[in-house]
């Protein structure tokens, strides 16, 4: 039996919705049998679960020429204690980064805890960037849902005045995001440009792998080559990183998530390219994994493998 593009495309949507259930999430994950299920379709995608797995990753990557960022995956904390706990977890993770080119590290504001307080999430997200210059490295925010978006680049905007290294992350299927390029770019750091993988309604946010989606990535990423800023390049999609190539000097780095990209990447390595790859570890990946099968609706047939136990001898990758 086959399922049709429309019937991917609709479990795709389905997930996307899920990916931000938290009661979802939480009655799938207090269930012993639906969180092992998880797990098996999860570890595809996640380095494992502490810090020593992600720096292994890191090390392997970095063996095949490429540079790293590194997140312990999580958001939407609402709860002081666990934002501070997941804070000091980010602190000792860049206590321990001590490779000749430390990854970068990435997170959500909404990890640390942005809706619960803009004032504590700055706080939080400071400590992290103070433990990163002290390893030599550095931060960038990541991207949420469209109704995150001015939080974020608020946040992003008092970070950036003591740390001015620390880079952000824009959706190019937004329509807002012409307008916030704009205003990013009137501070320093690298921009990370992506599709954006949330479920937006059309008055939003283009369709994802849509001709006007390209022309937005394309236009983005035009406008940050013009002004010299340094661009990280966050795509698996061969086809547009085709389109790129020409527009962008030798500088512009290419980012791939671990495990959906590394063939393209370390081609694009051997061709000279700055290349990095996204490593994310820790137990809170619910909506992180949703939104990297509903991206591409085809990953639906993987995860059907992974359920029924067609890779049953994998586990966490080390």
């Amino acid at each position: 039996m086959t399922t049709s593009a429309p019937d991917l495309t609709r479990a795709a949507d389905n997930l996307r919705a899920w990916a931000v259930d938290e009661q979802l999430k939480a009655r799938t994950m207090a269930d012993p049998v639906l969180a092992g299920l998880a797990h098996r379709v999860a570890r595809r995608y996640i380095a494992g679960e502490t810090i020593d797995d992600a720096l292994a990753v890191v090390a392997a990557n970095a063996d095949r020429g490429h540079l790293g960022s590194v997140e312990c995956v999580g958001e939407s904390v609402r709860d002081e204690a666990t934002a501070s706990a997941q804070t000091q977890i980010f602190v000792e993770l860049a206590a321990r980064l001590s490779r000749p080119v430390p990854p970068t590290i990435s997170f959500d504001l909404s990890h640390v805890g942005s809706l619960l307080s803009p004032t504590l999430a700055l706080e939080n997200a400071r400590r992290i960037a103070v433990a990163a210059r002290e390893s030599g490295s550095s931060l960038m925010i990541s991207a949420e849902g469209s109704d995150r978006t001015d939080l974020v680049l608020d946040l992003w905007e008092r970070l950036n005045d003591d740390f001015p290294d620390t880079g952000v992350t824009l959706q190019a299927r937004l329509h807002r995001t012409p307008a916030d390029l704009r205003r990013v770019m009137e501070r320093p750091g690298p921009v990370r440009i992506v599709k954006g993988a949330f479920g937006e309604p059309k008055e939003i946010a283009y369709p994802r792998d849509s001709e006007p989606m390209y022309d937005a990535y394309l236009n983005a990423v035009d406008a940050l080559v013009a002004e010299g800023r340094r661009v990280n390049l966050a795509t698996h999609d061969a086809s547009l990183v085709e389109r790129l190539l020409p527009r962008v000097g030798e500088g512009a780095e290419f980012e791939m998530l671990q495990g959906l990209g590394g063939d393209l990447l370390d081609t694009l390595r051997a061709d000279g390219r700055v290349t990095r790859e996204y490593v994310v570890f820790g137990r809170e990946w619910w909506l992180y994994v949703l939104n990297r099968i509903a991206e591409h609706p085809g990953r639906l047939v993987a995860a059907v493998a992974d359920l029924t136990g067609g890779d049953q001898s994998r586990q966490w990758r080390r």
